[in-house]
């Protein structure tokens, strides 16, 4: 009889994550003292020889001459099994390796945290083989016995390769309900509904990414899309270049210049004045063969801020006699983007509770807006979800609270 003792195994397992760094399933050295007949032992340690030569796939062959003897203990098949895991395991044949796992982890031999790696140590093999269903069985078995975020991200990429939109939208929902919910899954589910073109479900998953993970990517993606819109109303393109600013995505000098132009058409001089400050102070502005016209611009915002500050009295006093509550709430803009906040917020809110509006949801997507310059923040997201409308308005609403609470960097 041979005193047999395992030797170490060494065992390790990549299992595609979710981004460039590789996870690895690593199982712990184990050693085992067992008594086995000669036939048994000496080919054990031949392969084991082998093995440590790195020359897995002739320990395999070894470990097959075993397959033929008869008469072998529970002790024996545990042991060669053990073995051969680790040699195929290193080999890359992973049909071999996986039924000795599934061997070893139904032998009632190994300690519950050994079955555990075990089982961990499986699925990568499934993963590696191709396997997913099997792989997805063995994890949904796993996560019934302790929940593990490692598990469900191996899940997740499954039904990510597998396009099983429906199974990785549920996961992605119980994800949210535990607060889990991370950038990796719903960037998955995004490119998913982008290949089925789903462009509702792309938009509602976008969201979600640049309202928890705000990025100049993602909100690049969200406002074309949301401009793209067949029902998109042009009047609200200032609205646009408004998010643009608060999420930094502005790098270009024309795009600092258009902004203030529109914003200059919607009678909010020194909100222009304060694009074309923070165009300066970018570099984006003042410099280059066109540093003159930006400068031209400058004194026209200037001129125009000039000139309502000298009118304001007359003009406010005109609208309100001729009953027009569009003309004062966009006054009323003007006022809190020139730092009146108490005299434009009320002028907007009396606007609006006059009732006569040409374009309600637009004027209060506006009040929430001006809500956020004066800095009352509860004040404008509570504007800012009572803002309906189907030309936009709607959307921006959502996006303003997203870039309140959380602006990209």
């Amino acid at each position: 009889m041979i005193k047999f003792r395992l030797a170490h195994l060494s065992l390790a397992f990549a299992a595609l994550g979710f981004t460039a760094a590789v996870p690895v399933v690593g199982l712990a050295p184990a050693y085992a003292a067992e008594t086995v007949r000669p036939e048994i032992g000496k080919p054990l340690q031949e392969a084991q020889q082998l093995m440590k030569s790195g020359k897995n796939k002739d320990a395999l062959n070894k470990l097959r001459q075993l397959d033929s003897v008869s008469g072998k203990s529970a002790n024996e098949t545990y042991l060669i099994e053990r073995t051969r895991a680790g040699a195929a395991s290193a080999a890359g044949d992973y049909d071999t390796a996986a039924k000795s796992f599934e061997y070893l982890i139904g032998s009632g031999k190994l300690s519950s945290q050994e079955k555990a790696q075990f089982s961990e140590g499986l699925i990568g093999i499934y993963m590696r083989a191709g396997d997913l269903g099997k792989a997805n069985a063995a994890i949904e078995k796993q996560l019934k016995e302790r929940d593990d975020p490692k598990l469900r991200a191996y899940l997740m990429q499954n039904y990510y390769k597998q396009g099983n939109v429906t199974a990785l939208e549920n996961e992605l929902r119980n994800a949210e309900k535990r607060g889990a919910m991370s950038e990796d899954m719903l960037g998955m589910l995004a490119n998913i509904q982008l290949k089925k073109n789903d462009k509702a479900g792309y938009v509602n998953t976008i969201e979600k990414l640049a309202a928890n993970y705000p990025s100049a990517r993602y909100w690049t993606d969200l406002l074309n899309r949301v401009q793209g819109k067949p029902n998109f109303s042009s009047r609200l393109s200032v609205d646009v270049w408004r998010l643009k600013l608060a999420n930094n995505l502005m790098k270009k000098p024309s795009e600092f210049m258009e902004m203030a132009q529109l914003v200059l058409q919607a009678r909010a001089p020194a909100e222009a004045i304060k694009v074309i400050d923070k165009g300066y102070k970018a570099g984006a502005l003042g410099t280059g063969p066109d540093a003159a016209r930006h400068q031209r611009l400058k004194d026209l915002a200037e001129k125009n801020l000039a000139e309502q500050n000298k009118t304001l009295a007359a003009d406010e006093a005109e609208m309100t006699k001729a009953g027009d509550h569009d003309g004062l709430a966009t006054l009323g803009y003007a006022l809190v983007q020139s730092g009146q906040s108490d005299k434009g917020l009320k002028m907007m809110e009396a606007a609006i509770k006059a009732g006569d509006l040409k374009y309600p949801d637009e004027v209060k997507l506006h009040l929430g807006e001006a809500y956020a310059v004066a800095g009352k923040k509860a004040q404008a997201i509570s504007t800012l979800k009572g803002v309906g409308g189907k030309e936009g308005t709607a959307e921006l609403a959502r996006y303003f609270i997203m870039a309140i609470n959380k602006p990209a960097a």
